[in-house]
């Protein structure tokens, strides 16, 4: 049970040290962060789950700590359901497959420069963490 509690907080503040991080290599979008947020709290006082559509900038910075530094590098291991193709390789069914997060995450064929923090890159996109 402890095991169940040290891993949802352990990768929960591993990701706020990250984006605390990538946010002091990037000033810019520190301040885009800081100022977003002090207006929800200067317009709120507080806030809560209920601001989430207020943050906007906040969540992007996230997405973006979450591909760039994965708190699970390699997904949880899954069972393909039937034959299947993926990149020229045949997987069989009921095959253990492993998707390995941080390489897709940093992969030029999917992302526009894949090593550099751009949380922008996640505007008026429908993919999600």
């Amino acid at each position: 049970m402890q095991d169940i509690f040290t891993g949802g907080s352990e990768t929960s503040s591993t990701t706020v040290e990250w984006a605390m991080s990538e946010m002091l290599k990037h000033p810019k979008i520190l301040k885009q962060t800081q100022t977003e947020i002090r207006k929800v709290v200067n317009k709120r006082g507080t806030i809560d789950e209920t601001c989430i559509q207020e943050i906007l900038f906040l969540k992007l910075v996230i997405k973006e700590t979450l591909r760039l530094h994965p708190p699970a590098p390699l997904l949880l291991p899954r069972e393909s359901r039937e034959i299947c193709e993926i990149n020229g390789y045949e997987i069989p069914a009921k095959s253990k497959v492993i998707v390995n997060a941080w390489a897709v995450n940093r992969n030029p064929k999917w992302w526009k420069d894949p090593e550099v923090f751009n949380p922008e890159r996640f505007l008026d996109n429908s993919i999600d963490f």
